[in-house]
C-alpha cells in the first residue's frame, strides 16, 4: 500500500498544472481593421492598437470620441491600450476590453487556440460575445 501511493505522490508531483499559453505578440482583429500588440504591461498583460489596416473616419489621427468619459475623448486611437489588466487564470487570460466603436468597456477573457489563432472573448453579466483574431505576419 505505501508503494501505492508513493507512486501516486510521483505521477501527480509530474502532472503539470494547466498553465495559459502566453498571449503576447501582434494579432489581426476579427474585423481585420487593425493590429493589437499584446504585451507585458507591469503587473499585467496589455493590448494596444499598434496600426490600423482600415483607416478610421477621422484618418489615422482618429480621437476616442465615443467614450463615455468625456475627458478621455481626445485621446488618440493610435497606441492606446484595448486590452487590459490582463492576468492568467488557469488555462486562459482574464482582465477586460475596450471597444471604441461604442465606448465601452467589457469582462474579458482571452485564449490561445494554436499558434496562429488567439479567442478574444468580451462579456457582459453571462453573456458572452466571441472573436478569433489571428497572428499577424
Amino acid at each position: 500500500m505505501k508503494h501505492l501511493l508513493a507512486v501516486a505522490a510521483l505521477v501527480l508531483a509530474a502532472t503539470p498544472l494547466a498553465a495559459a499559453e502566453p498571449i503576447e505578440g501582434r494579432w489581426v482583429t476579427a474585423e481585420k481593421d487593425a493590429i493589437v500588440q499584446i504585451s507585458d504591461c507591469g503587473r499585467s498583460i496589455c493590448g494596444r492598437i499598434a496600426k490600423f489596416l482600415v483607416t478610421p473616419p477621422q484618418g489615422a489621427d482618429q480621437r476616442d470620441v465615443k467614450n463615455r468619459d468625456a475627458a478621455k475623448r481626445s485621446r488618440k486611437l493610435l497606441g492606446m491600450a484595448i486590452l487590459t489588466g490582463f492576468t492568467e487564470d488557469e488555462d486562459s487570460w482574464r482582465g477586460e476590453i475596450y471597444d471604441p466603436n461604442n465606448g465601452k468597456t467589457y469582462r474579458s477573457v482571452v485564449r490561445r487556440r494554436g499558434p496562429d489563432r488567439l479567442e478574444v472573448k468580451g462579456c457582459i453579466g453571462p453573456f458572452c460575445q466571441t472573436q478569433v483574431w489571428q497572428r499577424a505576419r
